[in-house]
C-alpha cells in the first residue's frame, strides 16, 4: 500500500515494526510498500505486494523447477533412445547392397512394372535425417 508497510514477523520469527516509505536511504521515488508477508520493502512499483509469504513463494519455484528437470530428462533418454535404436538399425542390416527385388514367382506382375521400394527405406530417411 502506498507510503505504508505494515507490522510483520519476518521468515526467522524478528517482530518487524511498521514504517512509512520512503526510508532514509531509499529512492525518492519508492514510496510504495513491497514485498510478502514475511519480507516488505520499499519500492517505487505499487504492484509489488504479494499477500503471502516469500518462503512460500520459494518452494513454490523449487517445485517448478523439480518438474522441469524431470520433464527435460524424460525428453533427453527419449532423444538418446530414438538414436541407439537408429544406430542399432543401421549396424544390424545386412552389409550386402539390398537391390530392393522381391523374390516371386515368375509372370506374376506385368513387365515394366514399378519395383516396390523396400520397406527399410522410409526408415532410413527418418534416421539419417536425424544423424545431420
Amino acid at each position: 500500500s502506498m507510503g505504508e508497510c505494515s507490522a510483520y514477523s519476518s521468515a526467522d520469527g524478528a517482530s518487524v515494526q511498521r514504517f512509512s516509505c520512503p526510508r532514509p536511504g531509499d529512492a525518492a521515488a519508492a514510496v510504495y510498500c513491497c514485498g510478502f508477508n514475511d519480507v516488505k520493502y520499499c519500492c517505487d512499483d505499487p504492484n509489488s505486494f504479494y499477500p503471502y509469504e516469500y518462503g512460500y513463494m520459494w518452494w513454490l519455484s523449487v517445485g517448478a523447477l523439480v518438474g522441469l528437470s524431470i520433464a527435460a530428462v524424460i525428453l533427453l533418454a527419449f532423444l538418446i533412445s530414438v538414436c541407439v535404436l537408429c544406430y542399432l538399425f543401421f549396424s544390424t542390416k545386412p552389409s550386402r547392397p539390398d537391390n530392393g527385388l522381391p523374390l516371386r514367382a515368375p509372370g506374376k506382375f506385368p513387365a515394366g512394372e514399378q519395383v516396390r521400394s523396400s520397406p527399410h527405406q522410409s526408415l532410413d530417411v527418418n534416421c539419417w535425417v536425424l544423424r545431420q
